[in-house]
C-alpha cells in the first residue's frame, strides 16, 4: 500500500462516485452506455423501467459527470463521459461474475 495519505476532499469525491453507482439502475445504465450510446427510451426498455425513472437516474449521473448527452435531432443521446468509471464497473462485474462468464466491453 502507498504511504501517501489521501486528502479528505479526494476521498469524498471517490465516495461520491461509488455512491452514485450504488443504485442498481444507475450501475446498469453505466454498464449499458459503456457498450454504446443510447437514448432514454432505449435505456428504459433495456432496464424495464419507465422513461421518467431512467431520466431521473440519467440526470443524477450527468450532474455527477459520469455521463453526458448530445442532441440528435429531437432526441438526447447519452454516453459515458468517463472511461475510468467504465473500467471500475467492468472490474466490479468481473469480480462478481463466476469464472467463464466474464466478458469485457468497450
Amino acid at each position: 500500500m502507498p504511504d501517501d495519505p489521501l486528502p479528505p476532499d479526494l476521498l469524498q469525491r471517490i465516495a461520491g462516485t461509488f455512491g452514485m453507482l450504488s443504485a442498481t439502475a444507475r450501475l446498469h445504465i453505466v454498464w449499458l452506455l459503456a457498450d454504446g450510446e443510447r437514448d432514454v427510451g432505449t435505456l428504459a426498455a433495456e432496464l424495464g423501467q419507465s422513461v421518467a425513472t431512467v431520466s431521473h437516474h440519467l440526470a443524477k449521473l450527468k450532474l455527477a459527470g459520469l455521463v453526458r448527452s448530445r442532441r440528435d435531432g429531437k432526441r438526447q443521446i447519452y454516453l459515458v463521459d468517463d472511461p475510468h468509471v467504465v473500467e471500475i464497473v467492468q472490474l466490479a462485474v468481473q469480480h462478481h461474475k463466476p469464472q467463464g462468464e466474464q466478458r469485457r466491453i468497450g
